[in-house]
Protein backbone atom coordinates (compact mmCIF):
# COMPACT_ATOMS: atom_id res chain seq x y z
CA UNK A 1 0.00 0.00 0.00
CA UNK A 2 1.23 3.52 -0.84
CA UNK A 3 1.60 5.43 2.43
CA UNK A 4 1.90 8.83 0.70
CA UNK A 5 -0.72 11.24 2.06
CA UNK A 6 -3.03 13.01 -0.39
CA UNK A 7 -3.68 16.76 -0.31
CA UNK A 8 -7.39 16.03 -0.21
CA UNK A 9 -9.76 13.46 1.18
CA UNK A 10 -11.03 10.98 -1.38
CA UNK A 11 -14.70 10.98 -2.33
CA UNK A 12 -15.08 7.61 -0.61
CA UNK A 13 -13.57 8.93 2.61
CA UNK A 14 -15.91 11.93 2.51
CA UNK A 15 -18.96 9.72 1.92
CA UNK A 16 -17.97 7.38 4.76
CA UNK A 17 -17.30 10.29 7.11
CA UNK A 18 -20.71 11.92 6.70
CA UNK A 19 -22.65 8.64 6.48
CA UNK A 20 -21.15 7.39 9.73
CA UNK A 21 -21.61 10.77 11.41
CA UNK A 22 -25.30 10.64 10.55
CA UNK A 23 -25.60 7.03 11.73
CA UNK A 24 -23.89 7.80 15.04
CA UNK A 25 -26.20 10.73 15.77
CA UNK A 26 -29.22 8.61 14.81
CA UNK A 27 -28.02 5.75 17.03
CA UNK A 28 -27.68 8.07 20.02
CA UNK A 29 -31.25 9.29 19.52
CA UNK A 30 -32.49 5.73 18.96
CA UNK A 31 -30.79 4.46 22.11
CA UNK A 32 -32.74 7.02 24.13
CA UNK A 33 -36.07 6.29 22.46
CA UNK A 34 -36.42 2.53 22.00
CA UNK A 35 -37.62 1.27 25.38
CA UNK A 36 -40.50 -1.21 25.01
CA UNK A 37 -40.41 -0.72 21.23
CA UNK A 38 -39.46 -3.90 19.41
CA UNK A 39 -39.10 -2.28 15.98
CA UNK A 40 -36.70 0.40 17.26
CA UNK A 41 -34.75 -2.14 19.28
CA UNK A 42 -34.20 -4.26 16.16
CA UNK A 43 -33.31 -1.14 14.15
CA UNK A 44 -30.79 -0.14 16.84
CA UNK A 45 -29.08 -3.51 16.47
CA UNK A 46 -29.20 -3.30 12.67
CA UNK A 47 -27.60 0.16 12.55
CA UNK A 48 -25.02 -0.90 15.14
CA UNK A 49 -23.85 -3.82 12.99
CA UNK A 50 -23.83 -1.49 9.97
CA UNK A 51 -21.57 0.96 11.83
CA UNK A 52 -19.26 -1.89 12.84
CA UNK A 53 -18.62 -3.03 9.27
CA UNK A 54 -18.46 0.50 7.88
CA UNK A 55 -15.84 1.27 10.53
CA UNK A 56 -13.81 -1.75 9.44
CA UNK A 57 -14.08 -0.64 5.80
CA UNK A 58 -13.22 2.94 6.71
CA UNK A 59 -10.16 1.90 8.68
CA UNK A 60 -8.95 -0.23 5.76
CA UNK A 61 -9.63 2.63 3.33
CA UNK A 62 -7.68 5.04 5.54
CA UNK A 63 -4.74 2.62 5.52
CA UNK A 64 -4.79 2.41 1.72
CA UNK A 65 -5.49 6.13 1.24
CA UNK A 66 -3.80 8.19 4.00
CA UNK A 67 -5.68 11.42 4.78
CA UNK A 68 -4.26 14.92 4.21
CA UNK A 69 -1.70 16.13 6.70
CA UNK A 70 -2.90 18.48 9.41
CA UNK A 71 -2.29 22.22 8.80
CA UNK A 72 1.34 23.23 9.31
CA UNK A 73 0.37 26.10 11.61
CA UNK A 74 -1.45 23.86 14.08
CA UNK A 75 0.31 23.65 17.48
CA UNK A 76 1.84 20.28 18.34
CA UNK A 77 -0.44 19.70 21.31
CA UNK A 78 -3.48 20.27 19.13
CA UNK A 79 -2.16 17.85 16.53
CA UNK A 80 -1.69 15.24 19.26
CA UNK A 81 -5.23 15.87 20.53
CA UNK A 82 -6.63 15.58 17.00
CA UNK A 83 -4.87 12.26 16.42
CA UNK A 84 -6.04 11.05 19.83
CA UNK A 85 -9.67 11.91 19.09
CA UNK A 86 -9.51 10.09 15.74
CA UNK A 87 -7.97 6.98 17.29
CA UNK A 88 -10.61 6.99 20.03
CA UNK A 89 -13.34 7.31 17.41
CA UNK A 90 -12.10 4.27 15.49
CA UNK A 91 -11.72 2.22 18.66
CA UNK A 92 -15.21 3.09 19.89
CA UNK A 93 -16.89 2.67 16.48
CA UNK A 94 -15.70 -0.93 16.60
CA UNK A 95 -15.79 -1.61 20.35
CA UNK A 96 -19.28 -0.23 21.07
CA UNK A 97 -21.08 -2.29 18.36
CA UNK A 98 -19.08 -5.35 19.44
CA UNK A 99 -20.11 -4.66 23.03
CA UNK A 100 -23.74 -4.41 21.98
CA UNK A 101 -23.43 -7.67 20.07
CA UNK A 102 -21.93 -9.29 23.18
CA UNK A 103 -24.68 -7.83 25.36
CA UNK A 104 -27.41 -9.31 23.15
CA UNK A 105 -25.55 -12.65 23.01
CA UNK A 106 -25.31 -13.08 26.80
CA UNK A 107 -28.72 -11.61 27.60
CA UNK A 108 -31.04 -13.97 29.53
CA UNK A 109 -33.77 -12.91 27.09
CA UNK A 110 -31.94 -14.28 24.01
CA UNK A 111 -33.91 -12.08 21.61
CA UNK A 112 -33.18 -12.91 17.98
CA UNK A 113 -31.50 -10.31 15.77
CA UNK A 114 -32.71 -9.77 12.21
CA UNK A 115 -30.91 -6.97 10.42
CA UNK A 116 -33.43 -4.62 8.79
CA UNK A 117 -36.00 -7.41 8.95
CA UNK A 118 -34.14 -9.40 6.28
CA UNK A 119 -30.79 -10.87 7.42
CA UNK A 120 -30.61 -13.29 10.35
CA UNK A 121 -27.68 -12.40 12.60
CA UNK A 122 -26.17 -14.95 15.03
CA UNK A 123 -25.12 -14.48 18.63
CA UNK A 124 -21.38 -14.51 19.27
CA UNK A 125 -20.33 -18.19 19.13
CA UNK A 126 -18.30 -18.31 22.36
CA UNK A 127 -21.06 -16.91 24.59
CA UNK A 128 -23.36 -19.92 24.98
CA UNK A 129 -22.02 -20.75 28.42
CA UNK A 130 -21.86 -17.10 29.51
CA UNK A 131 -25.56 -16.25 29.33
CA UNK A 132 -26.67 -14.62 32.57
CA UNK A 133 -27.86 -11.48 34.29
CA UNK A 134 -24.48 -10.43 35.77
CA UNK A 135 -22.48 -10.38 32.53
CA UNK A 136 -25.43 -8.83 30.71
CA UNK A 137 -25.60 -5.92 33.18
CA UNK A 138 -21.81 -5.49 33.03
CA UNK A 139 -21.79 -5.21 29.23
CA UNK A 140 -24.88 -3.00 29.25
CA UNK A 141 -23.12 -0.55 31.60
CA UNK A 142 -20.08 -0.16 29.36
CA UNK A 143 -22.21 -0.07 26.20
CA UNK A 144 -24.28 2.83 27.52
CA UNK A 145 -21.26 4.69 28.94
CA UNK A 146 -19.45 4.25 25.65
CA UNK A 147 -22.27 6.19 23.98
CA UNK A 148 -21.57 9.13 26.29
CA UNK A 149 -17.89 9.01 25.35
CA UNK A 150 -18.90 9.11 21.68
CA UNK A 151 -21.02 12.21 22.39
CA UNK A 152 -18.05 13.91 24.08
CA UNK A 153 -15.74 13.02 21.19
CA UNK A 154 -18.27 14.33 18.67
CA UNK A 155 -18.39 17.63 20.54
CA UNK A 156 -14.57 17.88 20.61
CA UNK A 157 -14.32 16.91 16.95
CA UNK A 158 -16.83 19.52 15.81
CA UNK A 159 -15.37 22.21 18.06
CA UNK A 160 -11.86 21.54 16.78
CA UNK A 161 -12.92 21.57 13.14
CA UNK A 162 -14.77 24.87 13.54
CA UNK A 163 -11.95 26.47 15.57
CA UNK A 164 -9.30 25.67 12.97
CA UNK A 165 -11.55 26.70 10.11
CA UNK A 166 -12.02 30.21 11.49
CA UNK A 167 -8.57 30.46 13.09
CA UNK A 168 -5.32 31.70 11.63
CA UNK A 169 -4.14 28.30 10.42
CA UNK A 170 -5.60 26.58 7.37
CA UNK A 171 -8.49 24.35 8.39
CA UNK A 172 -9.45 20.90 7.08
CA UNK A 173 -13.25 21.16 7.23
CA UNK A 174 -13.51 22.41 3.66
CA UNK A 175 -11.54 19.35 2.54
CA UNK A 176 -14.27 17.11 4.02
CA UNK A 177 -17.21 18.87 2.36
CA UNK A 178 -17.87 17.88 -1.27
CA UNK A 179 -17.32 20.79 -3.66
CA UNK A 180 -15.47 22.97 -1.13
CA UNK A 181 -11.88 21.89 -1.73
CA UNK A 182 -9.39 24.72 -1.75
CA UNK A 183 -8.82 25.83 -5.33
CA UNK A 184 -5.09 26.11 -4.65
CA UNK A 185 -4.82 22.54 -3.43
CA UNK A 186 -2.92 20.16 -5.71
CA UNK A 187 -4.96 17.29 -7.18
CA UNK A 188 -5.77 14.37 -4.89
CA UNK A 189 -3.89 11.12 -5.35
CA UNK A 190 -5.85 8.44 -7.25
CA UNK A 191 -7.80 6.36 -4.71
CA UNK A 192 -6.93 2.68 -4.35
CA UNK A 193 -7.73 -0.34 -2.24
CA UNK A 194 -11.50 -0.39 -2.85
CA UNK A 195 -11.62 -4.19 -2.96
CA UNK A 196 -9.33 -4.43 0.05
CA UNK A 197 -11.53 -2.16 2.16
CA UNK A 198 -15.07 -2.92 1.05
CA UNK A 199 -14.60 -6.41 -0.35
CA UNK A 200 -12.96 -7.59 2.85
CA UNK A 201 -15.63 -6.02 5.06
CA UNK A 202 -18.44 -7.41 2.89
CA UNK A 203 -16.87 -10.89 2.86
CA UNK A 204 -16.61 -10.90 6.66
CA UNK A 205 -20.22 -9.77 6.96
CA UNK A 206 -21.40 -12.46 4.52
CA UNK A 207 -19.47 -15.19 6.36
CA UNK A 208 -21.02 -14.28 9.72
CA UNK A 209 -24.51 -13.97 8.24
CA UNK A 210 -24.12 -17.35 6.54
CA UNK A 211 -23.21 -18.96 9.86
CA UNK A 212 -26.68 -18.03 11.16
CA UNK A 213 -28.18 -20.37 8.57
CA UNK A 214 -26.34 -23.40 9.94
CA UNK A 215 -28.64 -25.59 11.98
CA UNK A 216 -31.69 -23.52 11.08
CA UNK A 217 -33.44 -26.48 9.54
CA UNK A 218 -34.56 -27.33 6.00
CA UNK A 219 -35.61 -24.32 3.96
CA UNK A 220 -38.23 -26.11 1.85
CA UNK A 221 -38.98 -29.53 3.31
CA UNK A 222 -40.98 -31.82 1.11
CA UNK A 223 -43.90 -33.92 2.27
CA UNK A 224 -42.73 -36.96 4.28
CA UNK A 225 -43.53 -40.49 3.17
CA UNK A 226 -46.35 -42.34 4.94
CA UNK A 227 -45.28 -43.81 8.27
CA UNK A 228 -42.08 -41.75 8.29
CA UNK A 229 -42.46 -40.89 11.96
CA UNK A 230 -41.60 -44.48 12.92
CA UNK A 231 -43.90 -44.48 15.97
CA UNK A 232 -44.96 -48.11 15.75
CA UNK A 233 -48.63 -47.09 15.40
CA UNK A 234 -50.39 -49.47 13.02
CA UNK A 235 -51.86 -46.74 10.83
CA UNK A 236 -55.02 -47.45 8.85
CA UNK A 237 -55.12 -43.98 7.23
CA UNK A 238 -52.65 -42.34 4.83
CA UNK A 239 -52.33 -38.60 5.38
CA UNK A 240 -52.33 -36.31 2.34
CA UNK A 241 -49.73 -33.80 3.55
CA UNK A 242 -50.19 -31.45 0.62
CA UNK A 243 -53.81 -30.92 1.66
CA UNK A 244 -53.19 -30.96 5.41
CA UNK A 245 -51.74 -28.36 7.75
CA UNK A 246 -50.84 -27.64 11.37
CA UNK A 247 -51.12 -23.94 12.07
CA UNK A 248 -50.91 -21.75 15.16
CA UNK A 249 -51.96 -18.23 16.08
CA UNK A 250 -51.82 -15.80 18.96
CA UNK A 251 -51.50 -12.13 19.88
CA UNK A 252 -48.32 -10.05 19.93
CA UNK A 253 -48.73 -6.54 21.33
CA UNK A 254 -52.46 -6.87 20.68
CA UNK A 255 -52.01 -7.83 17.02
CA UNK A 256 -52.76 -11.30 15.72
CA UNK A 257 -49.95 -13.42 14.31
CA UNK A 258 -50.33 -16.69 12.45
CA UNK A 259 -47.89 -19.44 11.57
CA UNK A 260 -47.56 -22.90 10.08
CA UNK A 261 -45.24 -25.88 10.48
CA UNK A 262 -43.88 -26.88 7.08
CA UNK A 263 -42.70 -30.38 8.05
CA UNK A 264 -44.50 -32.95 10.18
CA UNK A 265 -45.57 -36.58 10.07
CA UNK A 266 -48.60 -38.40 11.47
CA UNK A 267 -49.39 -42.06 11.98
CA UNK A 268 -53.15 -42.40 12.27
CA UNK A 269 -54.97 -45.46 13.57
CA UNK A 270 -58.55 -44.28 13.93
CA UNK A 271 -61.65 -46.50 14.10
CA UNK A 272 -64.96 -44.67 14.58
CA UNK A 273 -66.59 -47.90 15.63
CA UNK A 274 -63.80 -48.74 18.12
CA UNK A 275 -62.57 -45.46 19.63
CA UNK A 276 -60.90 -47.20 22.55
CA UNK A 277 -58.37 -48.83 20.21
CA UNK A 278 -57.69 -45.65 18.21
CA UNK A 279 -54.41 -43.80 18.53
CA UNK A 280 -52.53 -41.08 16.66
CA UNK A 281 -48.94 -39.93 16.94
CA UNK A 282 -47.63 -36.76 15.31
CA UNK A 283 -44.03 -35.58 15.02
CA UNK A 284 -43.43 -31.90 14.19
CA UNK A 285 -40.16 -30.38 12.99
CA UNK A 286 -39.97 -27.19 15.10
CA UNK A 287 -37.24 -25.78 12.84
CA UNK A 288 -39.81 -25.30 10.09
CA UNK A 289 -42.16 -22.93 11.96
CA UNK A 290 -43.00 -20.09 9.58
CA UNK A 291 -45.01 -16.94 10.28
CA UNK A 292 -44.20 -14.69 7.33
CA UNK A 293 -42.11 -12.40 9.57
CA UNK A 294 -38.44 -13.29 9.83
CA UNK A 295 -38.01 -11.91 13.35
CA UNK A 296 -40.79 -14.17 14.63
CA UNK A 297 -39.38 -17.18 12.77
CA UNK A 298 -35.89 -16.71 14.18
CA UNK A 299 -37.25 -16.03 17.67
CA UNK A 300 -39.31 -19.23 17.64
CA UNK A 301 -36.19 -21.29 16.90
CA UNK A 302 -34.24 -19.68 19.77
CA UNK A 303 -33.42 -21.26 23.13
CA UNK A 304 -36.17 -19.41 24.98
CA UNK A 305 -38.92 -20.60 22.66
CA UNK A 306 -38.71 -23.90 20.75
CA UNK A 307 -34.93 -24.29 21.26
CA UNK A 308 -34.93 -25.94 17.86
CA UNK A 309 -31.18 -26.69 17.69
CA UNK A 310 -31.41 -28.87 20.81
CA UNK A 311 -35.02 -30.08 20.43
CA UNK A 312 -35.79 -30.16 16.69
CA UNK A 313 -38.83 -32.41 17.16
CA UNK A 314 -42.04 -31.95 19.10
CA UNK A 315 -44.50 -34.84 19.45
CA UNK A 316 -48.23 -35.11 19.99
CA UNK A 317 -49.89 -38.31 21.14
CA UNK A 318 -53.67 -38.60 20.85
CA UNK A 319 -55.73 -41.14 22.76
CA UNK A 320 -58.84 -41.57 24.89
CA UNK A 321 -61.08 -40.62 21.99
CA UNK A 322 -64.76 -40.03 22.66
CA UNK A 323 -67.74 -38.63 20.84
CA UNK A 324 -69.05 -35.22 21.91
CA UNK A 325 -71.69 -32.88 20.57
CA UNK A 326 -70.65 -31.86 17.07
CA UNK A 327 -67.72 -34.24 16.74
CA UNK A 328 -64.99 -35.88 18.78
CA UNK A 329 -62.60 -35.09 21.61
CA UNK A 330 -59.20 -36.63 22.35
CA UNK A 331 -56.65 -36.31 25.12
CA UNK A 332 -53.52 -34.84 23.54
CA UNK A 333 -50.09 -35.06 25.15
CA UNK A 334 -47.85 -32.42 23.59
CA UNK A 335 -44.13 -32.84 24.33
CA UNK A 336 -41.99 -29.83 23.55
CA UNK A 337 -38.37 -29.39 24.72
CA UNK A 338 -38.79 -32.65 26.63
CA UNK A 339 -41.70 -31.22 28.62
CA UNK A 340 -45.07 -33.05 28.27
CA UNK A 341 -48.31 -31.10 28.60
CA UNK A 342 -51.75 -32.68 28.47
CA UNK A 343 -54.66 -30.82 26.87
CA UNK A 344 -57.97 -31.57 25.13
CA UNK A 345 -58.26 -31.53 21.34
CA UNK A 346 -61.69 -31.23 19.75
CA UNK A 347 -62.27 -32.05 16.10
CA UNK A 348 -64.83 -32.82 13.49
CA UNK A 349 -64.46 -35.78 11.14
CA UNK A 350 -66.27 -36.29 7.87
CA UNK A 351 -65.75 -39.75 6.33
CA UNK A 352 -66.98 -40.33 2.80
CA UNK A 353 -66.16 -43.87 1.73
CA UNK A 354 -62.38 -44.15 1.96
CA UNK A 355 -61.80 -40.39 2.17
CA UNK A 356 -61.70 -38.48 5.46
CA UNK A 357 -61.65 -34.78 6.25
CA UNK A 358 -60.69 -33.49 9.70
CA UNK A 359 -60.77 -30.02 11.29
CA UNK A 360 -59.56 -29.63 14.87
CA UNK A 361 -58.39 -27.07 17.41
CA UNK A 362 -56.73 -26.81 20.80
CA UNK A 363 -55.50 -24.03 23.05
CA UNK A 364 -52.16 -24.20 24.86
CA UNK A 365 -50.48 -22.04 27.49
CA UNK A 366 -47.01 -20.64 26.85
CA UNK A 367 -46.29 -20.86 30.54
CA UNK A 368 -47.17 -24.56 30.68
CA UNK A 369 -44.87 -25.21 27.71
CA UNK A 370 -42.06 -22.95 29.03
CA UNK A 371 -42.17 -20.70 25.97
CA UNK A 372 -40.84 -17.16 26.25
CA UNK A 373 -40.74 -17.24 30.04
CA UNK A 374 -37.40 -15.40 30.39
CA UNK A 375 -38.36 -12.27 28.47
CA UNK A 376 -42.15 -12.26 28.76
CA UNK A 377 -43.32 -14.42 31.65
CA UNK A 378 -46.15 -11.97 32.42
CA UNK A 379 -47.48 -12.07 28.83
CA UNK A 380 -46.92 -8.34 28.47
CA UNK A 381 -46.01 -8.67 24.80
CA UNK A 382 -47.17 -12.12 23.67
CA UNK A 383 -50.47 -13.46 24.98
CA UNK A 384 -50.16 -16.60 27.08
CA UNK A 385 -52.76 -18.56 25.14
CA UNK A 386 -51.82 -19.87 21.70
CA UNK A 387 -54.33 -21.56 19.42
CA UNK A 388 -53.41 -24.64 17.37
CA UNK A 389 -55.52 -25.55 14.37
CA UNK A 390 -55.38 -28.80 12.44
CA UNK A 391 -56.72 -29.36 8.97
CA UNK A 392 -56.31 -32.86 7.58
CA UNK A 393 -57.13 -35.00 4.58
CA UNK A 394 -56.53 -38.77 4.57
CA UNK A 395 -57.28 -41.91 2.62
CA UNK A 396 -58.15 -45.26 4.22
CA UNK A 397 -55.53 -47.93 3.64
CA UNK A 398 -56.69 -50.83 1.45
Amino acid sequence: MNAEASSRYTGVAIALHWAMAALLVFMIWLGWNMEDNEARFQLHKSVGITILFLAIARLAWRFANPPPLLPEGMPGIEKTASHGVHIAFYVLMIAIPLGGWLMVSVSPFQVATVLYGVVSWPHLPFTEGLIGEDLYEFTEFFHSKGAWVIIALLALHVAGAVKHEIGAEEGVLKKMIPGLFGRSDPPALPPKGFLFAFGGSAALFAAIAASALLGSGPANPGPPPPGASGTGVQANWIVDYEKSAITFSGLHEGRKFEGVFDAWTADVAFYPEALATSQVQVSVDTRTARTGKKLYDDSLKSREWFNAPEFPQATVELGEFRQVAGGYEAAATLTLKGRPVRLPLTFTLDIDGDEARLEGAATVSRKALDLGQASDAGAQYVADEVSIEISGRATRKP
